[in-house]
């Protein structure tokens, strides 16, 4: 029972690869459920369930908001329970009530219905099961290839939405939304319970080291690999900071501000993707069609980005791509043809991209004891970004009956985030 004795068992079984990877395919199929159901795929039901209970924009933004406020409150107390007892329960928790919501949504016949259930099954977990918790599996099992894993699990929510988002959009438009909810509920639950089952909290608790580093090494070796193993006891010093340690350094609230500015967009853009490519003059089908481009040229966006991140500074990386989200921002607001339309959708991509990149970084300065506690704090501050941000956008359409105000001041937010991630800097180590 000794940790090598444990390490030559599982390469027998397993071969050469390490663990830490199945762990990383495990994180990825969650977020293919997750983005290809939720986060892409409930857009598909934006315009349905506004038209069925005769809601304005605003109204049906707002139910898609108010999950991001709730996971901003939940967010401090879920990060604790994860650091406390491992991803896994909070994983199966997200998809059953995920799933079992879905299924209860294709009954709503009221707004305070769509509300109750949205806020109070669908995405009461959602944001911890499905967005957190991969992400901390990540970071736990990886420190040196911490930026790669996290890019290889946020990618996947791309594939989600090219594989299952289609498949959402073909029974709306088939069977109604009422039975595309059911069916989407049922998938959810059949498919994510089994994987969520094979979760390990980290490479520690079943005798390894994070990035398969070897668990007796030589002194020398063992300082060069930021790892040190000795009579059994593994044990990782990676930089560690507390919560109250991490909230006193500028690096956590420039973080902060940045990563708010950058979603607060994006998930409006996200929420109302398919109305503002209808106000811009194509059909619900050519949009749905668009969404599905967008998830799918993530994945390349998300790897390109990723593999950049491990061998230049993130900050700086990041900033760049804000600088092309700006630019795609450009293409929305001021193209007048189709062309524009699809250079817009592929290059918002390298927003979403940035993702697992502020993660990483996140991980890389703060290490990964706490790491769970610091990013559910984190979100407690910037999840209100998206959570007002599509509330704003459906009011001001319901006002202008138009989108057009907005685009300036989504290409402001852009650069404003691009000037924070530019000047981020490490704290300085314990």
């Amino acid at each position: 029972n000794t940790p090598q004795s444990m390490i030559e068992t599982l390469t027998t079984r397993i071969g050469s690869m390490f663990f830490g990877w199945w762990m990383v395919a495990l994180g990825c199929g969650i977020r293919m459920l997750g983005g290809g159901f939720h986060l892409y795929g409930f857009t598909i039901f934006f315009l349905p369930i506004t038209q069925e209970l005769g809601l304005s924009r605003a109204a049906t933004s707002g139910v898609f908001s108010l999950p991001r406020a709730e996971g901003a409150i939940e967010g401090p107390l879920a990060g604790s329970f994860i650091d406390r007892c491992g991803p896994r329960p909070m994983m199966l928790a997200g998809v059953l009530l995920s799933g079992l919501g879905y299924m209860l949504l294709a009954g709503i016949e009221s707004y305070a219905g769509f509300l109750i259930v949205y806020l109070g099954v669908i995405s009461l977990s959602f944001s911890a099961g499905f967005m957190h918790s991969p992400m901390i599996l990540a970071n736990s099992w990886f420190i040196r290839r911490r930026a790669f894993a996290m890019t290889l699990i946020s990618s996947s929510i791309g594939i989600g939405g090219v594989l299952i988002t289609p498949l959402v959009a073909f029974s709306v438009q088939t069977w109604g939304w009422r039975w595309g909810a059911f069916l989407a509920g049922v998938g959810m639950i059949v498919i994510g319970v089994p994987i969520t089952l094979f979760a390990k909290r980290s490479p520690e608790s079943i005798g390894l080291l994070p990035d398969g580093v070897a668990a007796q090494t030589e002194p020398s070796e063992s300082k060069m690999s930021g790892a040190s193993g000795h009579h059994g006891s593994i044990t990782v010093d990676d930089g560690e900071f507390t919560l109250r340690e991490a909230m006193r350094t500028t690096a956590f609230w420039m973080l902060i501000l940045a990563t708010t500015a950058r979603v607060g967009v994006f998930n409006s853009i996200t929420v109302h993707f398919v109305p503002i490519m209808v106000w811009k003059g194509v059909t619900e089908q050519h949009a749905a069609t668009m969404l599905a481009f967008m998830a799918l040229m993530s994945l390349p966006a998300h790897l390109f980005v990723g593999w950049m991140a491990d061998r230049v500074r993130k900050p700086l990386l990041m900033a760049v791509c804000m600088m092309i989200g700006a630019l795609s921002i450009g293409f929305l607001a001021y193209g007048d043809d189709a062309r524009s339309l699809w250079v817009f959708t592929l290059l918002i991509t390298f927003v979403e991209a940035i993702f697992p990149v502020s993660w990483a970084t996140v991980g890389d300065f703060f290490g990964r004891k706490s790491f769970a506690t610091i990013r559910g704090t984190m979100s407690f501050f910037y999840l209100w970004g998206p959570a007002l941000g599509p509330v704003i956008t459906g009011a001001v359409y319901d006002r202008h009956h138009s989108y057009a105000p907005l685009m300036s001041a989504y290409l402001a937010t852009f650069l404003i985030a691009a000037a924070l991630y530019a000047f981020l800097r490490p704290p300085a180590q314990r």
